[in-house]
């Protein structure tokens, strides 16, 4: 007597199942790990473990005296950082960013644009994007590199990408929606 062949879709069907078990697994795995949290203006961040990845978490610094009042985004050209400043003028993130070759000038600005994502003037995938003022004809716009790179321009290039982390990048985009302040200071 011939041996039956097992069909193929039970093949197919049993692998899809042991990989959706694999990443369920894997979920609930990750879901118990460590979990990165954001410095909080007036506390010191907790030590943590060195990662290769990860970059010293600073002091969370106070949000500039002349950034005015009420909820916007904060942005320092001399610290390189940003803020995002809720109703009642209180901190619920701080980050430092990577600036491109031109930057806005000192004022307040809105968030005119978003974009979820796109190619960036360097080539990298960006996502979280958010335009907020043109300098000399270049777009200035917040964003971050879907690889977490924070790569230098290439010599001679305008940029006005403002790049930070994903978690940092993934935060903002959720604070700042069309028309929220962008406050830019020296």
């Amino acid at each position: 007597m011939a041996a039956r062949r097992v069909p193929s879709w039970f093949w197919v069907t049993g692998l899809t199942v042991a990989a959706v078990a694999a990443v369920a697994a894997l979920a609930v795995q990750a879901s118990h790990g460590p979990q990165p949290h954001a410095p909080v203006a007036g506390k010191a961040p907790a030590a943590t473990k060195a990662s290769p990845h990860a970059s010293a978490a600073p002091t969370a610094a106070a949000v500039p005296a002349n950034s005015g009042s009420g909820r916007r985004i904060v942005y320092s050209l001399g610290q390189k950082r940003v803020w995002l400043v809720d109703a009642s003028d209180k901190t619920s993130r701080t980050f430092a960013v990577w600036p491109g070759t031109v930057a806005p000038s000192p004022g307040t600005y809105a968030v005119s644009t978003r974009v979820d994502a796109t190619t960036g003037t360097d080539g990298k995938q960006v996502q979280h994007i958010m335009y907020f003022a043109l300098s000399s004809g270049v777009s200035i716009a917040f964003s971050n590199a879907v690889d977490g790179a924070s790569p230098s321009p290439s010599a001679g290039a305008r940029t006005g990408g403002i790049r930070m982390s994903v978690a940092d990048g993934t935060a903002l985009y959720a604070f700042g929606a069309t028309g929220t302040s962008v406050v830019v200071v020296g």
